[in-house]
């Protein structure tokens, strides 16, 4: 299968925070990758900005050493490298003073005719500056995009805050709130698999699916980020965001059409069907210590941090699609194993004719975003071989690295959103109203946490989190999967 690669049109993207980390790991070798198969036009620019003094050439060696880094040998080649290189300049500029802006103005006047865009990968303390200061300077367009990454405040009251800044300068339209996951390849697929497909969207409701669990676990601890994460936490971190975007797919009604306000409006139903969070419905925990490595407290350098590394949740929508099927979400640091996956076990037969099977688990569809994208529908088959009916549960299996071979070779989630930026496709990108209402449904649990001054459970690493999430499910009947690679 040969995938389709569409150009888009000439582009200046202008990326604030171009010698940061998230600049050299993940945004500009995904662009290297989009300029090697043809996708990103030569003429186009990508202009680094930041408080860094350096020089064009300067800038042009600190990336080929983050291109040589980051991409894979096998993808690198001189004569590619060098036209990405030539794609690139480079503005010292004050987000909050006066320098830089006049050169940049100059530099993108250049090129009247491109697209403009301005990729914020800063603290978001200066968001509301640097959009301000685009404005001030007369360098934004009415097609002019500009791309914010998370954290999208940290309660519903600085969520609020940040879209009215952002609102002030720009439309909604020209907003692109981006979360990697929305990029994965496995996720767009699962939208594909319930719209396209007569198969499924009959069976995706509380008459057929008995549960729904989806998680995100690391194997990772906080080590090297234990500042910003201990004011952060799991809750923030991941459900608010990452997780609360994959259950709205899941569970969203069909859009009337393809379109990003379409796909949008029915997630924020889903966010807004949620019922509130009683604390018996939630767990969160603390990785201990593991031999040599240190624990969650010794990693943050806080010994009386009440931060959770971990959190499970027993999620309800309320609606007629859902009713009574529970959504189990969990995510955590320090676990057995780097695994995220949504899980979509139905129910059992009415009536089995096979009385000798009781342990049968029942059909699940498995939709794995890491490692090795794909998706699985489990089974229950005849063994093979005589001596009667036994019964066996396979896997279905389409890894689409297997399935679709080099050519299907799936683009990183970057790679995807930064196209679509340029596109102006908003589909995978949230909305304002989507952010504040995802921030309304989480702002109470930790509220109540805050106030309790409870202490999250401590879990060892290289495990499931803490043994008390199990109860999350067993009070339905129900147990989580095992977290294996």
């Amino acid at each position: 299968m040969v995938s389709t690669v569409i150009p888009v049109q000439p582009f200046d993207l202008v990326i604030f925070g171009a010698t940061g980390d998230l600049a050299h790991r993940k945004i500009l070798p995904s662009l290297y990758r989009r300029l090697s198969v043809h996708q990103m036009p030569q003429e186009a620019r990508i202009i680094g900005a930041a408080r860094s003094k350096m020089s064009r050439a300067e800038f042009r060696k600190s990336v080929q050493g983050a291109l040589e880094e980051f991409v894979e040998p096998g993808d690198l080649s001189k004569e590619r490298v060098e036209a990405f290189l030539a794609t690139l300049d480079y503005v010292t500029i004050d987000a909050a003073g006066d320098g830089g802006w006049a050169q940049l103005a100059r530099k993108l006047d250049e090129k009247p005719d491109h697209i403009r865009a301005f990729y914020l990968s800063v603290a978001p303390s200066l968001f509301g500056t640097i959009a301000g200061r685009l404005t001030e300077a007369g360098i934004t367009t009415p097609s002019s995009r500009i791309v914010v990454e998370k954290p999208l405040g940290q309660d519903l009251a600085s969520a609020r805050a940040l879209n009215a800044q952002l609102s002030r300068h720009f439309g909604e339209h020209q907003i692109y709130r981006i979360d990697h996951y929305l990029g994965k390849e496995t996720v767009q697929n699962l939208m594909a698999i319930r719209f396209a497909n007569a198969l499924f969207e009959p069976l995706w409701n509380s008459r057929y699916v008995e549960h729904v669990q989806i998680t995100v676990a690391e194997t990772v601890g906080v080590a090297g980020r234990g500042a910003y994460y201990d004011g952060s936490g799991a809750m923030r971190d991941m459900v608010q965001n990452h997780i609360m975007q994959l259950l709205c797919l899941t569970a969203m009604e069909p859009p009337a059409k393809f379109d990003p306000d379409a796909v949008r409006d029915e997630k924020l139903k889903v966010i807004r069907a949620l019922d509130p969070l009683m604390i018996s419905d939630t767990v969160r925990g603390q990785y201990r210590a593991n031999g040599k490595d240190g624990s969650y407290l010794d990693h943050v350098g806080n010994p009386a941090s009440r931060t959770e590394s971990f959190v499970a949740i027993r999620a309800h929508v309320s609606n007629w699609r859902w009713a009574g099927t529970p959504f189990y979400l969990r995510t955590g640091k320090k676990l057995a194993a780097r695994l995220s996956e949504i899980v979509v076990t139905f129910k059992h037969p009415p009536h089995t004719i096979f009385p000798q099977v009781e342990a049968q688990k029942g059909n699940a569809l498995i939709i794995r975003l890491q490692p090795d994208e794909g998706i699985t529908m489990r089974v229950t088959i005849k063994e093979p071989g005589p001596g009667g009916m036994r019964l066996v549960e396979v896997p279905l299996d389409m890894t689409f690295a297997d399935a679709l071979g080099e050519e299907g070779a799936m683009p990183e989630a970057y790679e995807r959103l930064i196209m679509d930026v340029i596109r102006g496709d908003q589909t995978l990108f949230m909305r304002g109203d989507e952010v504040e209402a995802a921030w309304a449904w989480t702002d109470p649990i930790i509220q109540f946490w805050k106030e309790s001054g409870s202490r999250p459970l401590a879990y060892d690493s290289g495990g499931a989190g803490p043994i008390e999430a199990y109860k999350l499910t067993s009070a339905d009947g129900h147990l989580w999967r095992e977290i294996v690679a």
